[in-house]
C-alpha cells in the first residue's frame, strides 16, 4: 500500500493493484477565493472575523494537475465540499477530472451533482461494501460537526490483501468512529485534523483531543494526518498539531505527511 499526500485532503491510494484519488481539489493556489466572496445564502462563517479573507487554497499543489491523475483507476469523493472537490458556479463539479473513470460517493443526492457534471460511471459506495476486484471498499459513518453536522459526509474501509485502510473523512471522534474502528480492526488509518470551525457547525473535524482518542483506540495502528494547513477556517497547523501531540508524548505515533510525500505500508 502506498499513500501519497497531495493537499489538504486529496490523496492518492495504491491499494491491491489499483490507484484511487481522493478527494480530488485541484484548485491552483488561492484559486477558490476567500469566505468573504461567498453569497449571504451560503452559512460558512468563520469563528475568527480575520480569515474571511484568506484565500483558499493556502499553498500550491505539490506537482502538475497531469501527474496526479496519470493511471486513476477510481475517483472516491467523500462529500460535496469545496475544500474537497472542485465546483463551479452553475453546480457543476470536478472539471479537471476525466468523466471516464468510474467516482465513488456517498449517497444519491451527491451522485446526481456527478451526473450533471458529465461523469458517465457514477457509483454509490454501499454500507455493505462494493468488491473491485480482490478489494472491498465500503462505506462508512463520519459525523462533521460536533455542534449540528455540516452537511452529510463519509469515510471508508479498504480491505483486501494488503491491511486494512481506514480514512475517516470529515469527522470529528464520536461513537461512530470508535465502533469502525471495533468492527474493521483497521492496519493504517487515516484522520482529518486541522481541527476546522465554522460558526453555526462548531468543530467539524478532529482536533488534538480527537487524535488522541483514536489512538487509544487503535494502539498498534499506523496513524497518518490529513487536511492540513489549506483552509482559513483551521484551527490547527502540521506545527500545532504536533506541539500538542508532543504534550501528550503522542507525537511518535502519528505520521503527518508534507504535501507530496508518499507512505508505504
Amino acid at each position: 500500500m502506498q499513500i501519497r499526500q497531495i493537499r489538504n485532503a486529496t490523496i492518492k491510494i495504491h491499494y491491491g493493484g489499483k490507484i484511487f484519488l481522493v478527494d480530488p481539489w485541484l484548485a491552483p493556489k488561492d484559486g477558490f477565493g476567500c469566505f468573504a466572496r461567498l453569497p449571504e445564502s451560503i452559512p460558512f462563517k468563520t469563528t475568527d472575523s480575520q480569515k474571511i479573507f484568506i484565500s483558499m487554497p493556502i499553498c500550491p499543489l505539490p506537482t502538475t494537475v497531469d501527474e496526479i491523475l496519470a493511471d486513476v483507476d477510481y475517483y472516491i469523493v467523500t462529500h460535496i465540499h469545496p475544500d474537497h472537490i472542485d465546483m463551479e458556479m452553475d453546480g457543476t463539479v470536478g472539471n479537471m477530472l476525466n468523466k471516464e473513470t468510474p467516482v465513488l460517493v456517498q449517497n444519491d443526492e451527491d451522485a446526481q451533482v456527478f451526473v450533471r457534471s458529465g461523469f458517465k460511471d457514477v457509483r454509490i459506495l454501499p454500507q455493505s461494501g462494493l468488491s473491485i476486484g480482490e478489494i472491498t471498499v465500503t462505506n462508512v459513518p463520519a459525523r462533521h460537526g460536533v455542534t449540528i453536522p455540516c452537511g452529510s459526509a463519509m469515510g471508508f474501509m479498504m480491505e483486501g490483501e494488503e491491511k486494512t485502510l481506514y480514512l475517516a473523512g470529515d469527522t470529528v471522534w464520536y461513537e461512530q468512529v470508535e465502533e469502525n474502528l471495533r468492527r474493521f480492526q483497521p492496519d493504517v488509518i487515516i484522520l482529518n485534523a486541522c481541527a476546522a470551525e465554522l460558526v453555526d457547525f462548531g468543530r467539524l473535524i478532529m482536533d488534538a483531543e480527537d487524535v488522541a482518542q483514536v489512538i487509544a483506540h487503535a494502539p498498534e495502528a499506523d496513524i497518518i494526518i490529513s487536511h492540513m494547513d489549506n483552509v482559513a477556517h483551521a484551527s490547527l497547523s502540521r506545527t500545532s498539531l504536533s506541539e500538542q501531540l508532543e504534550l501528550q508524548n503522542l507525537l511518535s505515533r502519528v505520521k503527518i505527511p508534507a504535501d507530496g510525500e508518499t507512505l508505504s505500508f
